[in-house]
């Protein structure tokens, strides 16, 4: 289970559509604000879906080869095949627009996008909009096996939480810190992720759709 989470917590704190929203939002009015809000939301959420898997289990894992833990490996199997399906479409959309002049103009326009409009409201809509949901899923699947009677289990939990959160709250905390500093590297950051974001979207969700398909498959074999 902690390797699981581990890998998604890392695929969900890298995937770059979040991250190009969240240095929007700091470059905003009031950004480090907003940016509180974003984080806040973000968090919430995913302690929200943690929390409704852990009081239908109780905290204590279903029993090997048990109906509920088939389900769960199974739910575990279909997330994967998903992404990896996803993965494939959006390479090949990819291709398709790349042939057009029309990619690279939106690819050139999109760095420059204004920020000024970016308000409270949408920020806390971003996280909602944003998360890479797919993977949550995929991590609640995990946390079925999650016994709360084990404190390794209540810290790879919260672990993930903070690892999937830990972009967005290094990005805030270097706002504290150095904010005109970090506001030159969080702009240049938008713009190399706004040529690279589809090649950082496809990879993401297909190694970790692999891992996923590959792990459940085990576990339902054996």
């Amino acid at each position: 289970m902690v390797v699981d989470l581990v890998l998604i917590g890392l695929a969900v704190t890298l995937f770059p559509l979040p991250i190009m929203a969240f240095v929007l939002v700091l470059a905003s009015a009031q950004g480090l604000r907003k940016g509180l809000v974003f984080i806040g939301v973000w968090l919430v959420s995913l302690v929200a879906v943690i929390g409704i898997v852990v009081l239908l289990t109780g905290g204590q894992p279903p029993p090997p080869r048990s109906p509920p833990s088939r389900a769960a490996q199974v739910a575990t199997l279909v997330i994967g095949v998903g992404l990896i399906g996803y993965a494939v479409y959006r390479r090949r959309r990819n291709r398709r627009e790349a042939a057009g002049p029309a990619a690279e103009a939106r690819a050139a326009e999109e760095p420059e996008s204004a920020s000024d409009g970016v308000s409270f409201r949408s920020a806390a809509a971003f996280p909602l909009l944003l998360q890479p949901w797919g993977m949550v899923g995929a991590a609640a699947a995990t946390v079925v096996q999650a016994d709360l009677s084990d404190a390794g289990n209540v810290v790879a939990l919260v672990g993930f939480c903070l690892l999937a959160t830990s972009t967005l709250l290094a990005m805030e905390l270097w706002m504290v810190f150095s904010p005109e500093r970090a506001q030159r590297a969080l702009t240049g950051l938008r713009q190399w992720l706004a040529r690279h974001k589809e090649p950082a979207i496809v990879g993401l969700c297909l190694l970790l759709g692999l891992w996923l398909v590959s792990r459940s498959l085990y576990l339902l074999t054996t």
